[in-house]
């Protein structure tokens, strides 16, 4: 059986220690991801990666580089890339053209994004971007009276204050407020990824834009219906099913459906994502140290109890980040805790989801930096962007 490597982990500097060599070496680590700390210039995030390599080649190289506030390499070359709102606003613009000439110049732009993140980070050497976001952009829309009724009183909500932007967290980061513009546009951005010999990876399933809490910080509950959750905010899930290659859940809970958070809950991953919505690519937990991840049931758990947890209800991979930054101990007792899972049988490891990880890797070569610069491609995209 193909060992499965579940664990994504971080490092806390720009280089790799001793003490990262031997983590991201273990068997049960299948990835790095990378933040902004990991970043000095194009030179060493290409040297960080090729090293990361030497370790252990089908290590998953992972970063969130979204466009607008979420984009982890920004100078010495790299693109800024605009945050996905603006897509949605140039659908909306069909100026003085035909009517649904904004909609195709929209999809054009992100097509074009897709390409020149996706190109742009192969050529330094990562993998894969966590994106799109899938979520909707409730950022204006005021709650109706049924909604309002169901917001509970005091903790985290499902609603702001009327008029105001629901979410905390999304923001700027989703397309639009219509699923069907999102699955569009999310759809635009993918293909500019293929181009570029990229995966994606859908999040955050079933829906963050309609919490207002940030589940970095917060435990966010959604009481909202299955029914209406279907219809909306999940609605794109079922619709890219063939072309969503990874989703990440969300540290929400959705009291409705499941009392635990949709990413440690097997009827939201299993029951309705996989069998429901027809999703067959690989399901990455959202960060184990965030707020939303450190309660299961109400009561307070371990990393190493989260990503058990993770890994049961169906996740094929989970993430811990920010806890290389001071010293690592959590990171090793995670990676012992969970070997020591394995041993005892707390948890099983799956080849489908080796696999499925595995399916993740580029199949390309990339284009080397000098060489994308000039390339007709990559020079037409850069003037499709809005």
């Amino acid at each position: 059986m193909t060992q499965h490597a579940p664990l994504i982990l971080d490092i806390a500097g720009t280089r790799l220690t001793p003490a990262d060599r031997q983590r991201l070496a273990h068997p049960l680590t299948g990835g790095l991801i990378l933040f902004a700390r990991n970043w000095e210039s194009r030179a060493q995030l290409m040297a960080l990666c090729a090293d990361v390599k030497r370790v252990r080649r089908d290590l998953l190289i992972c970063v969130d580089h979204e466009g607008g506030h979420v984009q982890r390499f920004k100078t010495d070359g790299f693109t800024h890339l605009p945050p996905m709102r603006a897509f949605g606003e140039l659908w909306m613009q069909d100026g003085k053209g035909p009517a649904g000439s904004g909609a195709m110049k929209a999809t054009n732009a992100a097509s074009a994004a897709g390409y020149v993140l996706g190109a742009e980070l192969r050529a330094c050497g990562v993998d894969l971007s966590f994106t799109p976001v899938l979520d909707l952009d409730y950022q204006d829309e005021a709650p109706t009276q049924a909604q309002a009724l169901a917001a509970p009183r005091g903790g985290a909500g499902v609603l702001g204050r009327p008029g105001a932007s629901r979410s905390s967290v999304i923001g700027s980061r989703a397309f639009a407020r219509d699923p069907r513009v999102v699955s569009l546009l999310a759809k635009s951005l993918m293909h500019g990824l293929l181009r570029a010999g990229m995966a994606n990876c859908g999040k955050h399933f079933p829906g963050h834009g309609f919490v207002k809490a940030d589940s970095h910080t917060d435990i966010p509950v959604d009481r909202r219906s299955l029914k209406a959750i279907l219809a909306d905010d999940a609605a794109p899930y079922g619709w890219l099913n063939t072309t969503l290659d990874s989703v990440m859940p969300a540290h929400v809970i959705y009291p409705k459906v499941d009392t635990r958070p949709a990413g440690f809950s097997s009827r939201w991953l299993n029951d309705i994502l996989r069998h429901g919505l027809g999703f067959g690519g690989a399901i990455f937990s959202d960060d184990l140290s965030m707020e939303g991840a450190r309660k299961i049931d109400g009561q307070p758990v371990s990393y190493t109890q989260a990503a058990v947890a993770a890994l049961a209800a169906g996740c094929d991979m989970v993430l811990l980040c920010n806890q290389s930054v001071d010293g690592g101990q959590a990171v090793d007792e995670l990676l012992d805790g969970l070997a020591e899972a394995q041993l005892k049988g707390g948890w099983q490891p799956h080849e489908a989801s080796e696999h499925r990880r595995q399916a993740l890797l580029p199949a390309g070569l990339a284009t080397e930096w000098d060489d994308l610069m000039c390339s007709p491609g990559y020079i037409h995209a850069l003037g499709l962007l809005p």
